[in-house]
């Protein structure tokens, strides 16, 4: 690397990422080699599986692991797929379109703890949802539906329908830029040669909007392995239980429990491990289908 000049002075331009280098040292590599093996300790510092084996036994363990890979692949495809179609109608640029963009945008405002709070207010038998629903004839309002009696499943349903509102119009973004980068020329181009709008978008759209979508899945589907406090503002624990709401139960709820800090740094692990293993078979198959496509 060239050296810097400074006031007659030649600085190595390695010196000034040290700050960085110490920064992370001291708050991220240490604390995480620090979990990783109190994760492989028992009390007593002697290396074991004993925690991995004990969790891995627990029904709430494998019901948390069921619900996180139901929510993650759940949400990714709705949300891709309404977002993938709201970019394209915004990209149409139409009248009001600058303000359909304006409206859609609105729920990136709200912080996970306010939409909590407020899908929570219309969950209660005489909250907003049943209110609206009753006043559109949709519902007998003699009968209200009790939402907040949902469990498992049907909660996690339910969560991928808040999560979506959530978070659509920030996948949303990262597609509409991707299509205004685009160049209208090769849809053109497939017009020509008698593609229609579906074998257009096939064809062309999606494999040139590849780069694009990966960085919005990849996302998407970190943000859903993580996904916890939505779940516990709403519903509280152990109705949904998601591996990350696990980590939160341990060191919130029972603090002091004979193994909560040791099954903490192992559900930890896990999700990080579940991060990395899910988002590297996510690229290697985007990209091999992109290749094969590309090949045809």
């Amino acid at each position: 690397m060239r050296a810097l000049r400074r006031n007659g002075f030649r600085i190595n331009p390695v010196w000034v990422l040290l700050p960085v280098v110490a920064y992370y040292a001291a708050f991220w590599i240490r604390p995480t080699f620090r979990v990783i093996q109190e994760s492989f300790t028992d009390k007593a510092g002697q290396l074991t599986l004993g925690n991995y084996i004990r969790l891995l036994s627990e029904p709430e363990i494998r019901s948390a692991f069921m619900n996180t890979i139901i929510f993650t692949l759940g949400s990714a495809l709705v949300q891709f797929v309404l977002a993938f179609a709201l970019a394209l109608w915004l990209n149409k640029k139409f009248k009001f379109s600058n303000l359909v963009l304006f409206i859609a945008l609105i729920p990136m405002a709200f912080p996970p703890a306010a939409v909590g709070i407020l899908w929570k207010t219309g969950l209660y038998r005489f909250g907003w949802i049943n209110s609206f629903l009753s006043s559109v004839g949709l519902m007998d309002a003699a009968n209200p539906v009790d939402w907040m009696s949902f469990r498992n499943l049907k909660a996690a349903m339910f969560l991928i329908i808040v999560d979506t509102w959530t978070v659509l119009p920030s996948v949303m973004i990262i597609l509409l830029a991707g299509l205004q980068n685009f160049n209208k020329e090769y849809e053109e181009a497939g017009w020509v040669f008698g593609a229609n709008k579906f074998q257009t978008l096939k064809d062309i759209v999606f494999p040139i909007l590849r780069p694009t979508i990966v960085t919005a899945m990849i996302l998407r589907i970190i943000a859903a392995i993580q996904v916890w406090l939505i779940a516990v503002m709403i519903f509280g624990y152990n109705v949904v239980p998601l591996l990350v709401e696990r980590i939160a139960y341990n060191i919130d709820v029972i603090t002091f429990g004979e193994f909560a800090r040791k099954d903490a740094y192992t559900l930890s692990v896990i999700v990080v491990a579940i991060v990395v293993i899910s988002v590297s078979f996510y690229l290697r198959f985007s990209g091999g289908k992109a290749d094969d496509g590309g090949a045809a």
